[in-house]
C-alpha cells in the first residue's frame, strides 16, 4: 500500500470497518468464508492474505480492494482468530495502539470488543476450559497508573524524562507552598550520614528562595573560579552545605537553576538542576546468569554481548560519576559493585572468586553470590531458563553482602535481563531504592506465540517464569533503559519487544489485560556505544594492534583443522563475509551459512568466516547450541563449502576481536549480522567502530543503528535469497566502482560517532536516576499501592512457578553447607 487511505473522523477501525466491508461485500463472504472453513484457528496477516488471495482471482481488482480502507485494516492486523462463526482481528494502526474487532462471517457484522475479551477468544483455541472460567486470574496493572502522566503520541515513546519533567514542573508552579516536596527532598539528600545541600533551618520555600538571594548577591562578587572551601564557612551560616559546586561560579550556576525552579519552574531547567544534585554515589548492577567475568568467559553459555555492555557500562559510570562529583565539590569515592553469580565449577574462569576489581576502574568491582539451596551451594553453570528458584535466596545474600561492604544502602540499582530485573525489583523495593531495568532482550519476541503455546515449550524454556518474572519487574522499576525505540515500540509494522507484553495470555496459568502501557514515563532510550580504545578504525595504522596479526592471520587462513578453528579458504583474494555471535537459534548463524551455501554468485565473489561456538557437540551444556552445531556440520556437507567456510570456534580476546574485525575490513570484507530478532547489536556498533561496512538484521534494534543503504544495509533474516542477493550486489558493485566501499564504511563510522558513545549513555542513566529519584518521592502514595498489587502476583505465583520449577529440574552437584 502506497500510503494510509482517508479514515472517518473517529479514525477507529471498528467504525471504519462494516463500510469498507460493505464494499467489497461479494468478496468479503467469501473470503471470512474461508477464514472460519478450517475451524479454530489463529492466522497471521500472511495467512490473512493468501486467503484473500485465492478469493479475489484478478490482480487489479484484489489490488484495488488492498489499496483502501479494507486493505490498511488488514495490513494493520497483526493477529486474527477464527472461532466459527466469527473472526476475531486484534489491529495496531500506530505503535502502541490496538484495537480488537469482533467480525460475524454470516452478515459481516462488525463489534468492538475489549482487549480481555480478545483474548478469550485467542484462549478457545488452547484452553477451552480456561477461556470459559469466570474465575481465571486476569491480570490490569494499569489500574494503578490513573495519577500518572502518560505520552500521547506513538512518536514520543521512550522519551520519557522531558515528559516528568514537565509534570513535575506544573506540581511545583503554583504557591510558595507547592514547592514543599522540591524542599523536603533537598533536606533528605545526605552521604553516609553528612548533610548535602541544605540544613533543617531552610525548611520551607520562602526561607531557601531569601537565603539562595542572599548567597547569589554575595558569590557573584567572587572571582569564578574560586573554590568552594574558600567560602563554605560563610554558607554554612545561611544554612547551606556542600555539593552546589567546586567554585563560584558553578556555584552560582546550580543556586539560580534552583532560584529558577521554585519561582518559575521549567521543564529544561528542572532536568539541569536535578542532574546536577548529589544524589548518586554508590550503584548496584546485577547480572546473575552466565559466566561474568573479565577474561576467558566469551562464548561459553549464556555468556555474550550483556557481559561486553555491563563491562563497558561501568567504566562509562565510574568516569562520569567522577566527573560530577569533582564539579559537586565533593571529595568522594563512588562505587560500583556488578553483582553476579558465584560458580565454583568454574571451568577455568574466575568466576569462583567472591570479589573481582573491575579493569581500568578505581572504584568498581565485581562481586559473586553464590546459588544456595537448603542442602547446600550449587556447583556448576545453570541455564538461564532454570534459574528461577535460586533467586530469592540469591536476593537475600546478596543485599546482606552489598550492605555490609558499602555500609549503607546504594543510590541506585540496575538490573540486565529478567533474572538481574526480578533480583534488582525485589532489592529496590525492599530497601526503598531507585530502580532503572535493562532488558538486553525480551525472550517472548524471539518465539512466535510463545505465550498461547508456553505449555508446549515450558520444558525446555520454562517462560511461565520467565514471562511472570519479565512483567514483575517492568512494573515495578522507576524507569527502565532501552537501546533503541524499536525495542520499545517496534516499527510501522512490527510490534516492539515491551509492546508484546502490553496485552498477552498463558491459558491455564494467567491472562495479561495490561501487563505495561508504552506511553509510560519510565520508558526512556540511552543507546550504548563500544569501546573505543579496543574498537576503532581500521585505517588508523598507528593504533593497529600488529602483535596480534600472525595468529589471526593463523586464524582465517590456514589450511589444518584444530580446536580453534576448521575449514580453510581456498581464494585468499576474495573478500570475507564475518559473523560472529553465539551459536542459538536466534542469532541466526546457521541460517547465514545456509544463504551463502545457497547463493552461487556470493560464493564466487566471497569466502565465509564465522566465529560461533563449539564444533563439538558434546563440549557444550546448551541444549540449543547443541542442536545448531550439528545443523552446522551437516549444512558444511550439504552445500560442499570446504574450501569457501572458515568456521572459528568462540572467540574470548576483546582485543584480538577488534583486530580480527579490522583485518577482515583489510580484505574489503563486512559483517553481517543476520539474528531473526536483536534487541540492540553489540557487535554491529563494534564492526562499524572499525570501520567494517555492516548487513544487519531489520528486526530490532540494528535497524535504528543502520540507516539502510547509507551507513549499512538492513537485511530480512526471514527471506535468505533476497539477503544473500544483497550482499552479493553490494560486493559486485565494489567491484565495479572502487570507490564504493569505503564510502559505506566512511559513512558507517560517522553514524557511530554521531549517536553510539559511552559517555551519552551515561550522562543520560545518570540523568534518568537524579530524575526518577525525586519522581519517587512525588508519587510515593501511588508506587506503594501498586507495588503491594506486584508484591501479591510475586508471592501467590511466581514463587509457586519456581518451587514447581524446582521439583522438575535434575539434580545439581552441591557443596554441603556447614
Amino acid at each position: 500500500m502506497a500510503s494510509k487511505p482517508t479514515l472517518k473522523r473517529t479514525d477507529s477501525m471498528a467504525e471504519n470497518m462494516p463500510d469498507a466491508l460493505r464494499q467489497s461485500r461479494y468478496h468479503m463472504k467469501r473470503c471470512f468464508a474461508r477464514y472460519i472453513g478450517k475451524g479454530k484457528r489463529l492466522m497471521k496477516l500472511n495467512h490473512l492474505m493468501d486467503e484473500m488471495e485465492a478469493v479475489i482471482d484478478d490482480k487489479n481488482e484484489r489490488t484495488q480492494v488492498l489499496e483502501g480502507v479494507l486493505g490498511y485494516i488488514l495490513c494493520s492486523t497483526q493477529e486474527a482468530v477464527a472461532i466459527p462463526p466469527y473472526v476475531i482481528f486484534s489491529i495496531r494502526s500506530n505503535p502502541g495502539f490496538w484495537e480488537y474487532v469482533k467480525v460475524s462471517s454470516d452478515d459481516l457484522s462488525v463489534e468492538a470488543i475489549t482487549a480481555a475479551d480478545y483474548l478469550k477468544f485467542k484462549e478457545m483455541i488452547f484452553d477451552e476450559n480456561w477461556a470459559n472460567d469466570d474465575n481465571a486470574l486476569e491480570l490490569n496493572f494499569s489500574a494503578f497508573d490513573f495519577p500518572t502522566p502518560r505520552l500521547t503520541l506513538s512518536s514520543s515513546i521512550g522519551n520519557g524524562v522531558s515528559l516528568v519533567s514537565k509534570f513535575m514542573t506544573s506540581k511545583l508552579n503554583g504557591n510558595s507552598q507547592s514547592a514543599q516536596p522540591l524542599v523536603d527532598y533537598l533536606l533528605s539528600l545526605n552521604h553516609q550520614g553528612e548533610k548535602l545541600m541544605i540544613t533543617d533551618t531552610l525548611n520551607t520555600p520562602t526561607k531557601l528562595q531569601m537565603a539562595l538571594i542572599v548567597a547569589e548577591v554575595f558569590i557573584s562578587a567572587l572571582p569564578k573560579d574560586t573554590p568552594y572551601p574558600s567560602f563554605e564557612l560563610r554558607f554554612k551560616q545561611w544554612g547551606f552545605e556542600k555539593g552546589w559546586g567546586n567554585t563560584a561560579e558553578r556555584v552560582k550556576e546550580t543556586m539560580r537553576s534552583l532560584s529558577e525552579a521554585l519561582e518559575a519552574p521549567d521543564p529544561m531547567n528542572m532536568e539541569k538542576f536535578l542532574s546536577r544534585l548529589p544524589t548518586i554515589f554508590n550503584v548496584v548492577i546485577f547480572s546473575p546468569h552466565g559466566y561474568f567475568g573479565q577474561a576467558d568467559v566469551l562464548g561459553l553459555p549464556d555468556t555474550g554481548g550483556q557481559v561486553v555492555y555491563i563491562l563497558d557500562q561501568v567504566r562509562a559510570l565510574e568516569e562520569e560519576l567522577l566527573h560530577r562529583i569533582k564539579l559537586q565539590g565533593l571529595n568522594v569515592k563512588p562505587q560500583i559493585l556488578v553483582v553476579t553469580r558465584l560458580i565454583p565449577d568454574a571451568r577455568g574462569t574466575k568466576c569462583n572468586q567472591e570479589w573481582e576489581p573491575i579493569n581500568n576502574t578505581k572504584h568498581s568491582t565485581i562481586l559473586r553470590i553464590p546459588f544456595r539451596t537448603e542442602k547446600g551451594i550449587l556447583n556448576q553453570w545453570v541455564s538461564r531458563f532454570d534459574i528461577y528458584p535460586y533467586l530469592e535466596r540469591f536476593t537475600q545474600d546478596a543485599t546482606a553482602k552489598i550492605i555490609e561492604h558499602m555500609e549503607g544502602k546504594p543510590d541506585l540499582i540496575i538490573g540486565n535481563y529478567t533474572d538481574g530485573n526480578l533480583v534488582a525489583s525485589l532489592m529496590a523495593t525492599k530497601l526503598g531504592i531507585t530502580q532503572g531495568t535493562i532488558a538486553h532482550a525480551l525472550e517472548k519476541t524471539k518465539y512466535e506465540d510463545s505465550d498461547v503455546k508456553w505449555k508446549e515449550l515450558e520444558p525446555k524454556y520454562h517462560f511461565s517464569c520467565q514471562f511472570t518474572a519479565d512483567t514483575i519487574s517492568m512494573n515495578a522499576t522507576d524507569f527502565i533503559i532501552t537501546s533503541t525505540y524499536q525495542e520499545i515500540a517496534g516499527s510501522k509494522d512490527r510490534p516492539g519487544q515491551y509492546e508484546s507484553h502490553t496485552t498477552f495470555t498463558l491459558p491455564g496459568l494467567c491472562r495479561v489485560v495490561s501487563g505495561i502501557n508504552l506511553f509510560d514515563p519510565k520508558f526512556n532510550i540511552a543507546a550504548p556505544g563500544a569501546d573505543q580504545s579496543v574498537y576503532f578504525p581500521y585505517m588508523e595504522r598507528n593504533k593497529r594492534l600488529t602483535s596480534f596479526q600472525p595468529a589471526i592471520e593463523e586464524l582465517l587462513y590456514s589450511k589444518q583443522d584444530n580446536n580453534e578453528h576448521i575449514g580453510f579458504l581456498a581464494d585468499r583474494k576474495k573478500p570475507i563475509i564475518f559473523s560472529m555471535a553465539r551459536l542459538d537459534i536466534v542469532k541466526n548463524i546457521s541460517g547465514l551459512t545456509e544463504w551463502f551455501g545457497k547463493n552461487k554468485r556470493l560464493r564466487s565473489l566471497v569466502n565465509l568466516v564465522i566465529v560461533a561456538g563449539f564444533f563439538d557437540p558434546s563440549k557444550s551444556k546448551d541444549r540449543e547450541e547443541m542442536a545448531e552445531i550439528k545443523k552446522m556440520h551437516t549444512l558444511i556437507e550439504k552445500y560442499q563449502l570446504k574450501g569457501q567456510i572458515r568456521w572459528i570456534a568462540a572467540q574470548n580476546d576483546r582485543r584480538r576481536n577488534g583486530e580480527l574485525y579490522r583485518c577482515i575490513a583489510d580484505t574489503k570484507g563486512a559483517f553481517v549480522q543476520p539474528a531473526i530478532y536483536e534487541a540492540f547489536g553489540l557487535t554491529v556498533i563494534e564492526a562499524m567502530n572499525c570501520g567494517l561496512p555492516t548487513f544487519a538484521t531489520n528486526q530490532g534494534g540494528p535497524a535504528e543503528i543502520i540507516v539502510d543503504g547509507v551507513s549499512g544495509f538492513h537485511i530480512d533474516p526471514n527471506n535468505g535469497d533476497e539477503s544473500s542477493n544483497k550482499i552479493a550486489d553490494f560486493f559486485e558493485k565494489c567491484r565495479d566502482d572502487s570507490d564504493h566501499w569505503n564510502k559505506i564504511s566512511k559513512a558507517g563510522l560517522q553514524r557511530i560517532n554521531e549517536c553510539y558513545t559511552w559517555k551519552i549513555y551515561a550522562n543520560k542513566v545518570l540523568n534518568m536516576g537524579c530524575i526518577f529519584g525525586f519522581w519517587r518521592q512525588l508519587n510515593t502514595e501511588q508506587k506503594q499501592a501498586k507495588q503491594k498489587y506486584i508484591h501479591m502476583f510475586y508471592s501467590l505465583q511466581f514463587r509457586n512457578l519456581a518451587c514447581h520449577l524446582s521439583h522438575k529440574l535434575i539434580p545439581l552437584v552441591l557443596t554441603k553447607l556447614n
